[in-house]
Formats: structure tokens, sequence, C-alpha cells
């Protein structure tokens, strides 16, 4: 072999280590560019299981205070119904004290009856009220869609126009909520136009 042969062979060979450790590096880079990206697609995805993970606890806590504050409604407003049954008797009881109003001299039976409805009345208001029942009273007040139910509206030159002048039943909340709306007689303006009340 001779020397120009040797040194073609040795720069073949160095040419072919080169090319090798080329290949190496690329490898390497590709290597660890797919590593690279591999992690941050782990990353990424841990990322997202976090944000559903907050998303849930959010959604737990949401259901959570609704079912609490469903459970305080059940709580305060358990007796409505037992409440609307209750409101009649309350009625009639008042309606038999009002009855024996101007017949104080029609002598001691009657008196003594209105007495004892009297103090039954206000045993079963005070029991009501142990309960978060309150009376809803309005004369003299401004008329409120919301606890009073108009039954009609008279002409009053004393009240103010849209007043309550006469309660014709009382209403009444239960924990603030209307129970029964009060039927009431409403003050219209003196000069509030009239109503055809033929058409």
């Amino acid at each position: 072999m001779s020397t120009d042969e040797n040194r073609n062979e040795h720069e073949e060979l160095n040419e072919a280590l080169e090319a090798a450790k080329e290949e190496a590096q690329s490898a390497e880079g590709d290597a660890g560019d797919s590593e690279t990206s591999e992690v941050e697609a782990l990353k990424a995805q841990v990322q997202e299981f976090q944000e559903q993970m907050l998303r849930s606890q959010a959604e737990m806590q949401n259901v959570r205070r609704r079912a609490e504050i469903d459970v305080e409604k059940a709580h305060k407003f358990a007796l409505e119904k037992f409440v609307k049954e209750l409101l009649p008797v309350a009625d009639s009881l008042e309606k038999a004290v009002e009855s024996t109003e101007g017949h104080e001299d029609s002598g001691e039976a009657v008196a003594s009856i209105r007495e004892g409805v009297g103090m039954t009345l206000n045993l079963f208001m005070s029991s009501l009220k142990k309960f978060n029942v309150e009376q809803i009273n309005p004369v003299g007040e401004p008329f409120d869609p919301q606890q009073h139910e108009a039954m009609s509206m008279v002409p009053s030159p004393d009240a103010e126009p849209n007043s309550v002048v006469a309660v014709v039943q009382k209403g009444y909340l239960l924990n603030g909520r209307v129970v029964r709306p009060a039927m009431v007689v409403v003050a219209k303006a003196e000069d509030a136009p009239k109503i055809d009340e033929q058409a």
C-alpha cells in the first residue's frame, strides 16, 4: 500500500467518523426534541387536570351551598300549609270578639263569653308568633301589591290616594313570606278619572 492510498483510506475513515458523529448528534437532537415535546405535552395535560379539579371543587361547593339554602327554606316554611289551615280559626275568633263589641250591657253571660274568646284569641296569636307568623293589618299604610289584595277603591278625602282605608281580612306572613295577603279597601284620588264599569 502506498502512502497516497493510506491517506485516502485515512480521509475516508475520518469522513465516515464525522458523518457518524453528525448522525449521532442529530439523533440525540431529535430524541431531545421529542423528549421536550413529550414533557411539554405532559405539563399541559397536568395543567388541564388541575383546572378540571378546581372546576369540580367549585361545582361541589355550589351544590353544597344550594343544598344548605334548600334545607334552610324547608325548615323556615315547612309550617306554611299548617298555618294556612289555622288562619280561618283566627278569623273566626276575631269575628266573635267583634260581634260582641256593641253588647256590653247585654249581661254577664255575653261579657264572660267575650272575655273567654278574647283570651283564646290572644293565646292563639301568641302561639303563632312563636313560630314567626306575623299579622298584616295595614290600615293607613300605602298599598303594597306584594302584601295586600285590593278588594275595591273608594273616594276618601281624609286619606292619601293609594293608601289602605279599611281591612276586610287581615293578612299573615311566615318568616317574612306572605302566607295570605291582606284584603283591603284602597283610597282613590278625588280627581281620578271615572272607570266605565259597563264596558
